[in-house]
C-alpha cells in the first residue's frame, strides 16, 4: 500500500474507509457514549485527511464519505425501522460536507499563512453550520445529531447556548477542532496563530459565563411524569390505559399542579370511547392536578379536518378542557412518508408509516385553569424538541414550562432515548424556561432553566410516577432575543471569504492587451523573436 507525505493512505479504497471512520468519530461524543470531551477533538482526523487531498476532487469525496459515516453513526439505531433508507439516507444527506471538503483543503491544505490560519477557524466551523441547518429541514430527518448538542451535560456550554443557542456552541466546537489541527500540524507563523485562536475561543467563554443574562428564579411548581413503561402484545392499549391511571393515582395528595404522560399514551380506540374522558376527569380530581396526556387517533381539528393526529390534550376535574396542540413536524417515514406515489413501498421493506399524519397549523401555550398561578406550558411532540425555533416562539408566546412527550419505545435498546432525553437540556438553556421531557418508557427527565439536572431521570428500564420541583424563571436569554444571530454570522463569514476568494482571482488576472509571459520552447529557453 502506497503512502503519501504525513502517512496518510494514498490507496482509494483505504483512503475511503478512513474516511468513513473519521466522519463517525463525532458520534462517539454523544448519547449514550456522553464522551462529551471528545467532541473538541473528533473531527481532527478527518480534517487531517482532508487536509492531504491532492486533488479538490480527492477532498470532496473525503467530505462526502466522511458526512456518510456521521450520518449512519449519529442515526444507527434507525436501522431497524428504515433498512435501506438509512443508506440512502446518509449518501444524499451526506453530500452536504463535499464543498465543505474542498473548503477544508484551500484553508488548511499545504503551509497556511497566519491570515489564512485565522481565515481557516472562522470560515470551515462556519460552513460546518451551513450543512447543519440544510440538514435540519424536517423532510432530511430535523436537527438531530448537531454537533453542539453533544455538550448538552457541560455548564460552560450551556451558558453559551444561551447566548447564541446550540448553533454558536457548534462553531465553538468546530473551531477548536480545527485551531487544534493548525496547532498540531502547520508551521509558524499558522501554528501560533492556531494556539491564539484556542486562547481567545477559551476567554469568549469565560466572558460569557461571567456577562450573559441568566434567567432569575421565581418559584418552583410541581410537576409529575407518569412513565407506564413497555406494554406491548394483544390489548396494550387499554394496558397501558390502566397503567398510566394507576401510577397517577400514587401522586394523589402531593400537591401536584400537572401531571403529564408521554406521546401516544391514549391509542385510538382508548380515545373514541366517552368512558375514557370520564375516567382522566376522575383522576384530575383526585390528584388535584390537571392532566396532559397525549393522544394518536383519528379526530377533526377545528377547522374540520378530519384524520391521525397527534395531539396534546389537557383534561381538568371536567374533562378535556378544549386546550389542545396537533403535532406540526412529523417524522418523515415514521409518520408521513414523503412523495408516497413514489416512496409507498417502504412500508413493505420497513416500519414505514402506512398513513400520513395529519399536521397541525400552530403552537399552543396553555393556561392550567385550576391552578393557583395561572401556570402556562407549551407542549411539544416527540422530535420537535429537537428544533430549536419551536421552543423559541413557545417561550416568546408565555410558556414558563416547555413540556416535551415522547414515545422513543421502538428504539430502546439503543442511543435514541438517551439522545432524546438530552435535547431538553439544551432547550432550557436556550431559552432560560425549565423542561419536562416526558415518554412512554424512557428516558423520563426534568431540566431547570439553565439547562441543569432536576431530580433523578426515569430509565429505559422503570415504570414509575415522579414527582418534579420544577424551578420557575423569568427574563430572557440573549438567544431568545436574538434568535439565530449565530446562523447569520456564518452565512455571512462565507459570504465574505466568497467575496475576497473572487475579488483575489479579479486581481490575477492579467488586464486585455497585457502581454503575457514569453513562450518557452520544449528545452525550456525563450523563444527567439522573429526579424
Amino acid at each position: 500500500m502506497r503512502m503519501r507525505s504525513g502517512g496518510v493512505p494514498a490507496s482509494g479504497w483505504v483512503r475511503g474507509a478512513a474516511a468513513l471512520l473519521a466522519g463517525a468519530l463525532p458520534a462517539l461524543a454523544f448519547p449514550a457514549p456522553s464522551l462529551w470531551w471528545l467532541g473538541y477533538a473528533a473531527l481532527v482526523p478527518w480534517l487531517l485527511l482532508i487536509r492531504s487531498a491532492g486533488t479538490t476532487r480527492r477532498a470532496a469525496l473525503d467530505g462526502w464519505i466522511g458526512g456518510i459515516g456521521f450520518i449512519v453513526a449519529v442515526h444507527h439505531w434507525l436501522m431497524p425501522s428504515l433498512h435501506v433508507f438509512i443508506v440512502l439516507l446518509a449518501a444524499l444527506v451526506g453530500l452536504l460536507w463535499a464543498p465543505w471538503g474542498v473548503l477544508v483543503q484551500r484553508l488548511l491544505g499545504g503551509a497556511p499563512s497566519a491570515l489564512r490560519a485565522t481565515a481557516a477557524v472562522v470560515a470551515v466551523p462556519s460552513g460546518w453550520l451551513v450543512i447543519e441547518l440544510v440538514r435540519s429541514w424536517e423532510g432530511l430527518g430535523g436537527p438531530w445529531g448537531l454537533l453542539g448538542a453533544s455538550q448538552w451535560e457541560v455548564a460552560p456550554a450551556l451558558r453559551v447556548a444561551s447566548v447564541g443557542g446550540v448553533w454558536l456552541v457548534s462553531l465553538l466546537v468546530v473551531a477548536v477542532n480545527t485551531a487544534l489541527v493548525l496547532l498540531t500540524t502547520a508551521r509558524t507563523p499558522a501554528r501560533t496563530t492556531g494556539g491564539v485562536l484556542l486562547v481567545v475561543c477559551a476567554l469568549a467563554v469565560g466572558g460569557v459565563w461571567a456577562w450573559a443574562p441568566q434567567p432569575v428564579t421565581t418559584g418552583t411548581a410541581r410537576i409529575a411524569v407518569v412513565q407506564p413503561g413497555v406494554v406491548a402484545g394483544p390489548g396494550s392499549v387499554e394496558r397501558r390505559l390502566a397503567r398510566g391511571e394507576e401510577l397517577t393515582r400514587t401522586v394523589a395528595g402531593r400537591g401536584v399542579d400537572l401531571v403529564v404522560w408521554g406521546e401516544s399514551s391514549i391509542g385510538a380506540g382508548a380515545w373514541r370511547d366517552p368512558e375514557t374522558s370520564r375516567r382522566l376527569a376522575a383522576l384530575s380530581r383526585e390528584t388535584g392536578a390537571d392532566l396532559l396526556v397525549n393522544v394518536d387517533a383519528r379526530q377533526t381539528d377545528g377547522s374540520g379536518r378530519n384524520g391521525i393526529f397527534k395531539s396534546a390534550v389537557l383534561v381538568g376535574p371536567a374533562g378535556p378542557t378544549g386546550d389542545r396542540y396537533d403535532k406540526m413536524r412529523l417524522v418523515p417515514f415514521g409518520e408521513y412518508i414523503p412523495a408516497r406515489s413514489l416512496l409507498g413501498w417502504a412500508t413493505s421493506v420497513g416500519k414505514a408509516a402506512g398513513e400520513d399524519r395529519l399536521r397541525g397549523d400552530r403552537q399552543v401555550v396553555m393556561t392550567l385553569p385550576e391552578n393557583d398561578r395561572r401556570l402556562r406550558i407549551g407542549p411539544l411532540v416527540c422530535f420537535e424538541s429537537a428544533f430549536p425555533d419551536m421552543s423559541r416562539r413557545l417561550t416568546r408566546d408565555g410558556a414558563q414550562v416547555l413540556v416535551a412527550q415522547s414515545a422513543t419505545s421502538t428504539f430502546q435498546k439503543s442511543w435514541a432515548p438517551a439522545q432524546h432525553a438530552s435535547l431538553g437540556a439544551l432547550r432550557a438553556a436556550e431559552n432560560g424556561r425549565p423542561v419536562v421531557h416526558a415518554t412512554l418508557t424512557g428516558i423520563s427527565a426534568v431540566y431547570g432553566p439553565r439547562g441543569e439536572r432536576v431530580g433523578e431521570p426515569l430509565g429505559t428500564q422503570e415504570s414509575a410516577a415522579a414527582v418534579y420541583d420544577v424551578p420557575l424563571a423569568h427574563g430572557t436569554t440573549l438567544y431568545g432575543r436574538f434568535g439565530d444571530w449565530a446562523v447569520y454570522a456564518a452565512l455571512a463569514a462565507l459570504a465574505a471569504l466568497c467575496a475576497a476568494e473572487g475579488l483575489r482571482a479579479v486581481r490575477r488576472r492579467p488586464a486585455p492587451g497585457t502581454p503575457g509571459r514569453s513562450a518557452r520552447t520544449a528545452h525550456g529557453s525563450p523563444e527567439r523573436p522573429e526579424h
